[in-house]
């Protein structure tokens, strides 16, 4: 509770604080967008405390939320911009992202997003959409369990429509390469910087054994397990992901796992990386594995990082999202 207490003012005190920042490029960036801070101040002045009070329940209730609804963050708004998209249940002619290949049996936490949304309803109706919930809960979601606090850019109105093929084409399988991340994020205007520290979110959370059985038992092909595994940790994840085992079973992402701080990166200097996607940014060498070493041994460096990536990530497409669509009265459908 005292964790919570403290987190939560960082939370109530972020308006004043920002008060004082000068405009960056970030602000003129996202101003261009027509996307702004303080969006709601007028229509929805408690838009904000609001997410904040029911994420901190359901966290409460299921630590694991938090890195759940952090993750929804990266899964909306890679597939064309930060939109909601990722929210609608598919329809008779619609099959959404929901049951793309990096989000079936995977993505979580729906439930929280719709205790949100009903909780803003009932306050300020048809005036806050889902893509703007999804970047608010994510913030509070990183605040509430120890990380770095950043004002959100706000205004995104909800999409019409979903694509399980644009998800599919688009995410990366957690059997990608360094080459290949680089190449992704570059395509969308990110940086190394924003890849390894947007990775970093890997600080909290679990994942399932599915995604690491190739890492295990077959990597690249050869047959035998991944080489750059610490010895102690792949016997550990063995016994965890037995091959022929349920894939369902999870893993946690590094070792506190409800807490975020740079422990990820501690992890995969030591060649204790979960996933293939991690681990390849220490082991691939040059500018990824310069930031991993970074980020170990400077938790203030990585959460400045991580911070502004995550307002760079919120920003993509955002002359779209902040123009086109509805403000959805119901998160995982489009209004009739």
């Amino acid at each position: 509770m005292a964790v919570f207490a403290s987190q939560m003012i960082k939370l109530l005190l972020l308006p004043v604080l920002f008060v004082f920042l000068r405009p960056s490029f970030l602000d003129l960036k996202a101003a261009e967008a027509k996307l702004y801070r303080g969006f709601y101040r007028n229509s929805c002045p408690e838009a904000e405390s609001l997410v904040t009070s029911v994420l901190q329940k359901a966290i409460q209730r299921n630590p694991r939320n938090a890195a759940s609804v952090m993750r929804l963050q990266f899964h909306d708004c890679f597939v064309n911009g930060c939109d909601g998209s990722v929210l609608l249940d598919d329809t008779p002619t619609m099959v959404g992202e929901k049951t793309s290949l990096s989000n079936i049996n995977s993505l979580r936490a729906f439930d929280v997003i719709d205790e949100i949304k009903n909780a803003l309803e009932e306050a300020c109706p048809n005036t806050v959409s889902c893509a703007d919930i999804i970047i608010m809960a994510a913030r509070d979601a990183v605040v509430l369990t120890g990380g770095p606090s950043w004002e959100v850019f706000l205004g995104r109105r909800d999409s019409l429509t979903a694509s399980m093929e644009d998800s599919n084409e688009i995410m990366p399988s957690p059997r990608a390469n360094a080459t290949a991340l680089i190449q992704l994020f570059k395509r969308f205007g990110l940086s190394v910087n924003d890849l390894v520290a947007l990775s970093g979110s890997h600080t909290i959370g679990k994942a399932r054994c599915f995604s690491i059985v190739h890492r295990l038992y077959n990597q690249s092909g050869t047959g035998q397990a991944d080489p750059t595994m610490e010895l102690s940790y792949k016997e550990y994840l063995e016994k965890l992901c037995p091959q022929g085992g349920d894939g369902n079973v999870t893993g946690n992402l590094d070792a506190t796992p409800t807490v975020f701080d740079n422990q990820y990166f501690k992890d995969m200097v030591k060649g204790r990386g979960f996933l293939n996607s991690d681990e390849v940014l220490f082991s691939a060498g040059g500018e990824t594995r310069e930031l991993v070493e970074l980020f170990s041994k400077n938790q203030a460096a990585f959460f400045t990082s991580f911070a502004d990536s995550m307002i760079n990530l919120g920003n993509l497409f955002a002359s779209h999202t902040s123009h086109c669509g509805e403000i959805r009265r119901d998160c995982r459908k489009v209004n009739s």
